[in-house]
């Protein structure tokens, strides 16, 4: 990427709601420093000099700690109408899974999946097939899917690295109709919240009111949407709760006041910002306070309805829409309370909080596009990455899990497991074992239960035996799970290890006999 001539990058944060508040950091910074010198040039011989430096440069060292966030992770998001078309048979330009650096979390959001009443009984029962396709494409690269949410033709999908399930906790879904006075789910939005080590964020896939003329109607269903889906969490029970959420999916704003022709003969000449005042999003930011505490990037990309199928020709049908930006990717920070009025300046300044947030989070857009290429739906697929720079509020599992000794099938197998942490465990808990590129915590091979008869002490070993039976015949590389029914996630992975091809597999002519080297 060239900085030079490449769109700026994004960037909003958890740690200021404006430049005067870094400002103010850097002189809270520059006063914690002052007052380690006075301490140090006044300092004597006694305990109280000496705590007093050592209590200073820890102040100084967490607030220079606070700006500075320790990881970053990279966030992959997809937003598509499908228009009740079958998954493409190849999603990996869709999911730039070739670009680096690779990402850590793939959020996608779909609109109109076909959910005919036969249709979507069926997808009840098994995955449907867009769920399919993008686990098969996401599983061999190490991908799990976290969690999904279907509300009829509204489908939200979670994958994440294997590496960071055990730090996705309290995962919790929701869905709000707005179709039909409320009654039908064919509009509305279905939501996704869970803690990433230990950051609260929100995925929420809308699908809002057509047509020109209700973009106040779009405006009061995102409203209501938000204001009425509530999460079985204490401190994040909304989504604008959450230190950050992302709003995303068909929400349908058109380009207000512009004819056909001018429409599209900007579209061609490539003077796209010819076009951005009349889209109705941004008209409306400027009169709906809540809509205004919403980011988005540059439209620097061709509206994304509505095209001829299987073509990159908008609409030549004789309803001949109007092309617009019906499809986008929204997100916001959760903003700072405000200092109390009764608050003392003085105080406020000093105090070892400072109101500044010690486990910041930014997020940076780094790109916002869609994909042409892309033609089974009269919309055209939007992307957005996402890099989110964070200091981990913990980076220990609460389980560890570990296999004992060699497993074949030839033996029973035992296993060690340990409470690293308290947390709301339950004997209806279980271990799953998973063949390495597993798809999600249900795609075990076979499962123990954890301790039945009493619930574990925090680092108290406990051994459990699994039955030969129930262990994979021909061998392979696996890992073990410890999968939390309350927090609805696994909790802790071992480390990957080898079972080895049993002897019964021989002998049931699962795999050929091996005679002097030769196979028989």
């Amino acid at each position: 990427m060239d900085p030079l001539t490449d769109s700026p990058r994004v960037r909003s944060d958890s740690m200021s709601s404006s430049a005067s508040q870094g400002s103010r950091s850097k002189m809270l910074l520059r006063q914690r420093l002052s007052q380690l010198l006075t301490c140090i040039e006044d300092m004597s011989s006694d305990d109280e000099a000496s705590d007093e430096v050592s209590r200073t440069l820890d102040e100084a060292f967490q607030l220079c700690g606070r700006f500075i966030p320790t990881d970053t992770f990279r966030l992959h998001m997809v937003t598509w109408n499908v228009a009740t078309a079958e998954p493409p048979e190849d999603v990996t330009s869709l999911l730039q899974l070739d670009i680096q650096p690779p990402a850590d979390l793939y959020v996608i959001g779909l609109q109109e999946v076909s959910a005919t009443p036969l249709r979507f009984i069926s997808d009840l029962l098994v995955e449907d097939s867009w769920s399919h396709v993008f686990m098969d494409t996401l599983a061999p690269r190490g991908f799990v899917k976290v969690t999904s949410v279907r509300m009829q033709g509204l489908l939200l999908l979670v994958f994440a690295k294997q590496i960071h399930l055990p730090y996705i906790r309290n995962i919790q879904t929701t869905y709000t109709r707005t179709g039909i006075f409320g009654y039908w789910g064919n509009k509305g939005g279905v939501s996704v919240r869970f803690s990433f080590y230990g950051h609260m964020v929100c995925f929420l896939n809308c699908h809002l009111a057509a047509h020109m003329n209700y973009a106040l109607q779009r405006v009061d269903e995102f409203e209501y949407i938000l204001e009425t889906q509530d999460f079985d969490i204490s401190d994040t029970p909304r989504v604008l709760d959450h230190k950050v959420a992302f709003c995303f999916g068909d929400l349908n704003f058109r380009i207000a006041d512009h004819g056909l022709h001018f429409l599209r003969s900007s579209i061609n000449s490539g003077r796209l910002n010819l076009l951005w005042n009349k889209d109705q999003l941004i008209m409306m930011k400027k009169n709906e306070p809540f809509l205004q505490e919403f980011e988005e990037g540059p439209l620097n990309f061709k509206p994304t309805y509505k095209f001829d199928r299987n073509s990159d020709t908008y609409d030549t049908s004789g309803k001949k829409r109007k092309p617009a930006w019906t499809d986008r990717i929204l997100w916001r920070i959760k903003p700072k309370s405000p200092p109390s009025e009764d608050d003392d300046d003085e105080k406020a300044s000093t105090s070892a909080d400072d109101g500044l947030d010690e486990y910041p989070l930014l997020v940076t857009q780094d790109k916002y596009t869609s994909d042409m290429s892309y033609g089974v739906s009269d919309h055209k697929p939007v992307i957005a990455t996402f890099s989110l720079e964070l200091r981990k509020c913990f980076d220990t599992p609460l389980v560890h899990i570990s296999p004992v000794g060699i497993w074949s099938a030839d033996q029973d197998a035992l296993l060690n497991y340990t409470i690293q942490e308290d947390f709301m465990s339950s004997t209806w808990d279980w271990i799953g074992l998973y063949k390495v590129g597993f798809k999600s915590a249900s795609d075990y091979e076979s499962f123990v239960w954890v301790r039945e008869d009493e619930l574990p002490e925090t680092n108290e070993v406990i051994q459990i035996s699994v039955d030969k039976d129930e262990i994979p015949l021909l061998g392979g590389e696996y890992v073990l799970g410890y999968y939390s029914t309350n927090m609805q996630s696994i909790l802790g992975l071992s480390a990957n290890f080898q079972i080895l091809e049993s002897k019964r597999a021989v002998m049931e002519g699962l795999v050929p006999e091996n005679v002097n080297g030769l196979n028989k």
